[in-house]
């Protein structure tokens, strides 16, 4: 509703509305809705509403919808008609716009008409009376991302004895199985043992399961885990089982697979892992006993996860609520006591609920006896399906207004999917889900809804930065339910997995479609392509029936998202193929966000895009038929291009002044004018830059070379006084080359650097000056004391990786004084060319206070030569893992075993434990 208000208000700005008596209804219905709004977000807190009340709420909903059509119908033609050329096209124009708006002026009349009757419902249903105080919404917090899973209340004993079951010294093959209720900690528990002992493994996979899996897709996700290269040739189930044994065949290996639902998916798993009498493991959670009991090895295998004892419970409501001095207050205790019995030791259920009770006044018992009281008394001491649903339910009516659209939004992924960050917030934006009135920077608000979602245990993190921000979200399957159940009972999006599905769509009103292609005939897609879909279409699977995807898009000439991701599971090679005709998204016209992603087939857009004067997104991951449009820089809203192709960009860069983000922007594919045109892009904020040196045959190619180089350097130098805050530089292949050694001016405002594809013969000095940098990945050929005091001086430096070609003579001694103290640094990555980085290191007392992961590597020879070797890592007070890589070359499996157990040692010995990898 709010965004429907929001184009009301656009629509009574324009200049002609007065002219055909338009103003006047468009403000009778604004006013009316701003009113029917407050009244909706009131309703919407109720716990059960009157089946006349909520047919009327559902009317006015449908109402919402209708004007939003209208309007952006009104928008469409308009917009078509602008995009016209001609000699006489300022009068064609008038005419034309002047129809449309009396064609829009008669539909909002109707529309007038409609609210006026639903109005006279309102009374006649005696809504308002129906409406009681509520408490208050959940104040925003800062994200709380993580517990650690080893701090996880009830996770300690199950991941002991599951450990011993998975390193025990019995040869063979050997399965264990995790069973239990949804929303116990199956993927939780599973994760941590593999975490644990992944490091003892010569190869590793965890891979999830959902309900209705894709099998090839599954074995392809198990082999590219495992660490295997892809492929492109065939993809039939048999090869890619033939092709995992065969590389498990003298491996000692571990699997985890998580949720598996039925014996049917898993007599297919099960091939690909073969018996090699070399203590490899398999780990399968499932909720399923049946299941359960098929897939492990022994009956000892099987662990049955129960709920939490009345002890843990405790522990885990009041770790996130209170601080682990403080237990809880006497005056909530009894009240407390009655919530978690009604959670029944589910860690899903209980951490939901202590997110809803967080931000309550200790002091208001009243505020927590009706959380009690909404809770319901179906629980028992454990909890039905239904009383699960129950809770979920109640954390979704306890979400502010802003956030409820956004959370339904996250059902156009498939299940399990793993969503980014970057592509949701975007995707909020262009639906118009957040609605920021100018305020703020929509994209900085919809991070903040993100962040909102993570903190009330809505979504479940599930790639985190080492500043503790959440770049990737997961949504449990229990919680997705949820999600598509609302979505139905709203009609805010139709989620279709197969051709039944399609048909049954016919003569229905869409207004957000997920459809996944794994199973669907073409054909089934022609049965909807005259609906049309109002906002969103969403397409994931393979590509059986992309021809027929095409004819959907001119019938959905009101969408603003479209996401296509589409892979090559279905055995034939993508040479050859039908390319993916996108040329008709040049009359979606209205359109603010396109993704594609197909990596094995090749994509057709138009020639140019002009039309698409709202496209805010642009990311391509695919190969071009005919090229990238020649118009991409002269759309007057695109913020984001992110292009992978091995086109360069047509010229014109320098006009896309509202540039955020350019990833992919290769060197060797573009003209110098289009490198020189980087600085002109002042709004830039995000910049990525492929360099593919140019093969030097000759002094003119090696020109050309330092021409496009000094043009890429002044580029940047010119934007570091601008907004840019990323930038990567990658080189292929990596050479030396200090053509960025000096810049002035720097970048100040860069929090991300990544020149990996880069030597420089040393630490460039500039770098000193990035104050906020936050995350830097650099190579030198050689370091010295003055190169770790530039770095060390980084007071915001959290993330570096650090690699050497060249073994200084001595060792590089990090100190713990103030001049090298490396204040922030929270992970550390060492390389050196000679695979010798674990020699070179010494921590000082005091060193690098808050790391907590270092990545570092050795070989068999160097630790035989020095095995009493200390590095100092006893100094590191921060210090929680450790990633060892050994190069065993030509040892003997007795010497390879004895490296190992010293590092194991060397873990060991530190007063908190490490947890360790070794490669």
């Amino acid at each position: 509703m709010e965004a429907v208000l929001a184009k009301l208000a656009q629509l009574m700005e324009d200049k002609l509305s007065n002219l055909i008596d338009l103003s006047s209804d468009t403000e009778f219905l604004r006013d009316e809705l701003c009113i029917i709004n407050a009244l909706l977000k009131k309703l919407d807190d109720e716990d059960e509403l009157d089946p006349q009340v909520k047919g009327w709420s559902n009317q006015v909903r449908e109402l919402g919808y209708d004007i939003e059509d209208c309007i952006d119908e009104f928008a469409l033609r308009v917009a078509i008609t602008d995009a016209k050329a001609g000699f006489v096209e300022r009068i064609s124009h008038f005419i034309g716009a002047l129809r449309a708006r009396l064609e829009a002026a008669k539909q909002i009349k109707e529309l007038k008409t409609r609210l006026q009757e639903i109005n006279e419902r309102r009374k006649r249903y005696k809504v308002d009376s129906c409406i009681y105080d509520s408490y208050t919404a959940i104040d925003p917090r800062l994200p709380a991302f993580y517990k650690e899973a080893t701090n996880l209340v009830g996770v300690g004993g199950p991941t002991g004895e599951l450990v011993r079951l998975v390193l025990d010294e019995k040869k063979h093959l050997k399965g264990v199985a995790i069973v239990g209720f949804g929303g116990l900690g199956k993927t939780t528990l599973a994760n941590e043992v593999y975490r644990r002992v992944k490091g003892q493994f010569d190869c590793h996979a965890f891979v999830s399961v959902s309900q209705r899996p894709d099998m090839i897709r599954l074995l392809n996700s198990i082999r590219l885990k495992l660490g295997q290269q892809e492929s492109s040739h065939s993809c039939e189930a048999k090869d890619l089982i033939d092709d995992v044994r065969e590389y498990l065949e003298h491996k000692r290996y571990l699997v985890v697979i998580d949720d598996l639902w039925d014996t049917i998916s898993w007599d297919t798993i099960k091939c690909a892992f073969p018996e090699n009498n070399l203590r490899s493991r398999f780990i399968v959670t499932t909720r399923i006993e049946s299941v359960a009991r098929a897939c492990c090895t022994h009956q000892e295998c099987l662990y049955r996860l129960k709920p939490l004892n009345d002890q843990d419970s405790r522990r885990l409501l009041f770790s996130r609520m209170f601080s682990p001095s403080h237990d809880c207050p006497p005056q909530i205790k009894d009240v407390s006591a009655e919530i978690l019995k009604k959670c029944g030791g589910l860690p899903l259920a209980i951490i939901t609920v202590s997110s809803l009770l967080a931000s309550r006044p200790i002091s208001k018992k009243e505020d927590w006896e009706k959380i009690q009281n909404s809770l319901g008394s179906m629980f028992g001491t454990y909890p039905s399906l239904a009383g699960m649903r129950q809770i979920l339910n109640l954390s979704y009516r306890n979400l502010p207004q802003h956030l409820k659209a956004c959370f339904l939004y996250l059902g156009i992924y498939p299940e399990d999917h793993i969503i980014r960050r970057v592509d949701l917030v975007q995707q909020w934006v262009a639906e118009g889900l957040v609605s920021n009135f100018g305020r703020q920077d929509a994209e900085d608000l919809a991070k903040s809804y993100f962040n909102e979602l993570v903190n009330r245990s809505m979504i479940q993190p599930a790639k985190i930065d080492y500043n503790g921000e959440v770049l990737s979200c997961r949504v449990h399957d229990m919680m997705l339910d949820l999600i598509l159940s609302k979505c139905i009972e709203e009609n805010f999006m139709t989620v279709v997995y197969n051709s039944q599905g399609m048909r049954e769509l016919h003569n229905s009103k869409v207004r957000r479609l997920s459809l996944s292609l794994n199973g669907v005939e073409g054909g089934s897609i022609l049965v909807i392509q005259a609906i049309g879909i109002q906002s969103s279409l969403a397409l994931f699977g393979d590509t059986t029936c992309i021809p027929a995807f095409a004819c959907l898009l001119p019938q959905s000439k009101f969408l603003r998202v479209l996401v296509l991701e589409i892979q090559e599971f279905d055995g034939k090679h993508g040479h050859g193929k039908e390319a993916i005709n996108l040329t008709s998204i040049g009359q979606l016209v209205l359109l603010r966000y396109l993704k594609v992603v197909a990596r094995s087939s090749c994509v057709k857009l138009p020639m140019e895009i002009q039309g698409l004067h709202h496209l805010e997104t642009l990311k391509m991951r695919c190969g071009f038929v005919g090229g990238i449009p020649s118009d991409v820089f002269h759309l007057p809203g695109l913020l984001h291009l992110n292009i992978i192709s091995g086109y360069g960009f047509p010229d014109g860069i320098g006009n896309a002044k509202s540039l955020r983000t350019l990833k992919h922007f290769s060197l060797t594919g573009n003209s110098l004018e289009n490198i020189r045109g980087l600085g002109e892009l002042t709004n830039l904020r995000n910049l990525k830059i492929s360099c593919f040196p140019i093969v030097l045959l000759n002094t003119a190619s090696a020109a050309i070379e330092r021409s496009s180089m000094e043009a890429l350097r002044s580029s940047i130098a010119k934007l570091g006084g601008n907004n840019l805050r990323c930038l990567s530089v990658v080189r292929y292949p990596e050479i030396c080359a200090d053509m960025l050694s000096s810049l002035a001016p720097p970048p100040h405002r860069l929090e991300t650097l990544d020149l990996l594809g880069w030597y420089f013969s040393r630490v460039p000095r500039w770098l000193a000056e990035l104050r906020g940098l936050c995350s830097l990945e650099l190579r030198v050929k050689e370091v010295m004391e003055e190169d770790i005091g530039i770095l060390g001086k980084l007071p915001s430096l959290t993330h570096l990786q650090f690699q050497i070609q060249q073994a200084p003579k001595e060792k590089i001694v990090i100190c713990g004084s103030m001049e090298f103290l490396f204040p922030a640094l929270v992970n550390f990555q060492f390389k050196c060319q000679q695979r010798m980085s674990m020699q070179l290191l010494m921590f000082e007392a005091g060193a690098m206070p808050n790391l907590r992961r270092l990545e570092i590597e050795t070989s068999v020879a160097f630790l035989k030569c020095d095995g009493c070797m200390s590095i100092g890592t006893e100094h590191l007070i921060g210090f929680k893992e450790i990633c060892i890589s050994i190069w065993h070359g030509q040892c003997t499996e007795s010497e390879i075993r004895a490296a190992e157990c010293f590092c194991r040692n060397m873990s060991q010995g530190h007063p908190n434990h490490p947890t360790i990898t070794i490669i």
